[in-house]
């Protein structure tokens, strides 16, 4: 007895010596991290991984021909394109492989579905959007007023920067039919509790629509658990290529009208939303994330007999204590400062936000921080971030609007201190 607990202490404690993320290993993965420049702008766009890259090449170079053919390659090239949807839709923790459609962005999604979507409702029926989203997931719902369709506004409460539960029940009624909201603000920050909004939803016969392009960067999306109804995500913003995807309860998919060519089936999912089909290298190269994913965690320890969303959520974990402490050293130095406000959540606790930071500094104007950084090869960025509902609120547009640092897990302590240096010269 005293042997085997001998013995688990000493796996225990090697396993939390691998529990810190090894750098190296992850920045080698990014060929664009190899050059002297450090990118703070992750949230409008992450570096791509290597493996993603191999696999554009790998397609063009020995599959590059039209699916649905008998003959041996074009075979293979569907084979592909479906592993890469496959792969995807296990990172969203999906049921089913076809409730997740690939397209060119999340904002072609998001309009594209709001088409379908509101060919379903009939003036009266109401709509609730929030101040806090991306204009992604506002304007499309907004359009449907043409239609008689009612679009109410969900607002954030200006003192916590969250979107509020109780203001949602004064805004939903028996006509509500759906709520489009952000998993977390690209400008906040801060993590809504979407698993029970979701709940309140479908609690007064509504569905859920959720914004998950700055969450999916920073925790790994589970639609299952958050019984979301539809669910969408950049994914060049999740290491990969200019694609999103969006999810959907196979059930909905069914129900709602095609977009496709008219004798395209009813039940021919997810192609009957893919006019034109998905992009066949872009799609395949998606296996490249979930490899990235894998290795990561058996880097780490994790043994390759573990299931695979096993791996993929160890990886995140590892990702997300790394970004919680570079976003504590941030957060203490912004918090240090009195001319500075951070717009959202000042605590760098992961269970609250993730590491996308936001700022204003009293008597300066945003862009020009913005250029002082950029001419030390530093990249972060300014402005609105289209999520204009927010700044508008906070009258921050004539200040230029936030200063925004969005950091990610392959981000170092010495690029944050670099980044430091220069903000201690501005304010």
């Amino acid at each position: 007895m005293l042997f085997w607990r001998m013995k688990k202490f000493v796996i225990k404690s090697i396993y939390s010596i691998k529990m810190k993320l090894d750098l190296d290993f992850i920045r080698n993965e990014y060929p664009s991290l190899r050059e002297d420049y450090v990118f703070f702008d992750n949230a409008g766009g992450s570096q791509t991984l290597k493996r993603v890259m191999d696999k554009v090449t790998e397609y063009y170079m020995t599959s590059d021909v039209q699916m649905g053919g008998t003959y041996s390659v074009s075979v293979q090239a569907k084979e592909r394109v479906n592993s890469g949807s496959a792969q995807i839709a296990q990172t969203l923790n999906a049921k089913l492989a076809h409730e997740a459609v690939i397209g060119g962005s999340s904002t072609a999604l998001i309009r594209l579905f709001s088409i379908v979507i509101g060919k379903t409702l009939n003036a009266g029926d109401e709509i609730i959007i929030t101040n806090a989203d991306h204009e992604a997931n506002i304007s499309p719902w907004k359009n449907l007023a043409e239609q008689g369709i009612v679009i109410k506004t969900w607002e954030f409460n200006k003192e916590t920067f969250q979107l509020e539960l109780e203001d949602l029940k004064k805004l939903m009624t028996e006509k509500t039919k759906l709520v489009a909201y952000c998993h977390v603000s690209n400008i906040f920050g801060t993590i809504h509790p979407a698993k029970e909004f979701n709940a309140y939803i479908h609690s007064q016969g509504a569905l859920s629509f959720v914004d998950g392009v700055a969450y999916a960067p920073h925790r790994l999306p589970d639609v299952q658990d958050l019984d979301a109804d539809f669910y969408v995500y950049s994914i060049y913003k999740v290491f990969g290529p200019h694609l999103g995807v969006l999810y959907g309860k196979e059930a909905h998919l069914l129900r709602l009208p095609g977009i496709n060519h008219m004798f395209i089936a009813n039940d021919d999912l997810p192609y009957k939303f893919q006019p034109g089909g998905p992009n066949y290298e872009l799609t395949y190269a998606l296996n490249g994330i979930s490899d990235y994913l894998q290795a990561v965690a058996q880097h780490h320890g994790m043994e390759a007999s573990r299931p695979v969303r096993e791996q993929m959520q160890f990886a995140y974990d590892l990702f997300d204590a790394h970004e919680e402490a570079l976003a504590q050293r941030l957060l203490d130095f912004l918090n240090s400062k009195e001319s500075v406000q951070i717009i959202g959540e000042t605590s760098a606790n992961k269970d609250i936000r993730v590491c996308t930071i936001a700022f204003v500094v009293e008597g300066r104007y945003s862009p020009d921080i913005d250029a002082k950084v950029a001419a030390n090869n530093i990249g972060i960025k300014t402005g609105d971030f289209y999520a204009k509902g927010i700044t508008k609120s906070l009258d921050l547009d004539q200040q230029g609007g936030v200063v925004r640092v969005s950091m990610a897990h392959y981000n170092t302590f010495e690029e944050l201190e670099r980044l430091i240096a220069i903000f201690e010269t501005l304010f």
